[in-house]
């Protein structure tokens, strides 16, 4: 069994959209469901689901930690963090998930 990893995201309605950022142990499967926008939510309603940058982590309190440290910071500080790792905004989720 390997080891397990957690994640801090972004995700971007577009270039300079709504943004959300969320944890999770398995991150192409949390991407996905937001793209799928079958439950009712913040990013469902704000059509919030490219992927624009994450960090991974070894265990979930750090994972946790880091979210909510983001969460705080104002907007200009995680546009920053996103365009010094994605200057294009790209959606990252067919990086990190392969072919359709």
């Amino acid at each position: 069994m390997g080891a397990s990893h957690y994640y801090v995201y972004i995700l971007a309605s577009k270039i300079g959209g709504t943004l959300y950022i969320g944890v999770t142990n398995d991150l192409i499967r949390r991407v996905a469901e937001h793209k799928s926008k079958l439950i009712e939510s913040f990013t469902e309603k704000y059509d919030v689901a490219r992927l624009v940058y994450f960090e991974q982590f070894d265990d979930p309190e750090n994972a946790i930690k880091r979210e909510k440290r983001l969460k705080k910071w104002n907007r200009a500080w995680k546009i920053r963090l996103i365009e010094q790792h994605n200057p294009n905004w790209d959606d990252l989720y067919h990086e990190i998930a392969g072919p359709p």
